[in-house]
């Protein structure tokens, strides 16, 4: 079943046209692979879908529901949510409080002078579930600045879980990562799978094409080429290319 899905996208930036007609679907409980070259448009892309830019033609629809030109916040409330290939987190808090402080109801609440976190045993029960689902049980009341960057990623993500999203996009998750830490990243996206439909950018093929049950490929602001990996193996277009050799 369809659960997301972009129409004809268009995006232009002055003169240049970074992303033009692009479709995309995305099916429930899968992860969908998202491939190009530097500057291909796929970061622009998901700045769309996610409701950071607002698309110059075309639509993005969300179960059916047409979100194009929704904020990044009505975004979040529809139940989606992404993580960035530049990490933000509160580096001087602990790992429990910034995924405290990511969880909606703690937002509603904080303009409430009679609110406080250290009371409100629920959301850190919550926070510390979340964690655990992320691999950083255990590292709860260390500060964010102190974590490995495969373990700031991993947080990252779990940001982006405090939202209880149906579908997570993740852009560019093995940034910077050693073999070690792509191997637990691998585990982790591995398990959200059961439960989340995921879109992901990703410059590492092999990670991509080792997790992905379909991938578009994006070139020139365009899709170019999509199918299962095993399919796109054999395309002779990604054949010819720098994107054939590393898949």
């Amino acid at each position: 079943m369809t659960l997301f899905e972009a129409r004809q996208l268009h995006k232009r930036f002055g003169d240049q046209v970074v992303l033009e007609e692009i479709n995309l679907r995305f099916e429930e409980r899968q992860l969908s692979g998202i491939m190009g070259p530097n500057g291909a448009g796929k970061t622009t892309c998901f700045n769309v879908l996610t409701g950071r830019y607002k698309p110059d033609r075309g639509q993005v629809l969300f179960r059916g529901k047409d979100i194009t030109g929704f904020s990044p916040e009505a975004v979040v409330r529809q139940g989606i949510s992404r993580s960035f290939q530049i990490m933000s987190l509160f580096d001087d808090y602990t790992v429990l409080d910034n995924v405290v402080i990511a969880l909606p109801e703690v937002r509603k609440r904080a303009l409430n002078p009679l609110y406080s976190l250290d009371a409100d045993s629920e959301v850190r029960d919550r926070a510390a579930d979340i964690l655990r689902r992320v691999g950083l049980a255990g590292r709860e009341h260390v500060n964010a600045k102190s974590l490995s960057y495969g373990e700031r990623r991993a947080l990252e993500i779990g940001l982006a879980l405090a939202t209880s999203p149906e579908i997570l996009f993740i852009d560019e998750p093995t940034a910077g990562l050693g073999s070690d830490a792509t191997a637990r990243l691998s585990e982790l996206i591995i398990e959200l799978k059961e439960s989340t439909t995921i879109v992901m950018i990703e410059h590492d093929m092999r990670f991509l094409f080792g997790l992905a049950d379909h991938i578009s490929v994006i070139h020139w602001g365009q899709v170019i080429a999509e199918g299962k990996p095993e399919e796109l193996r054999e395309n002779k277009w990604v054949q010819r290319s720098n994107l054939g050799a590393l898949a």
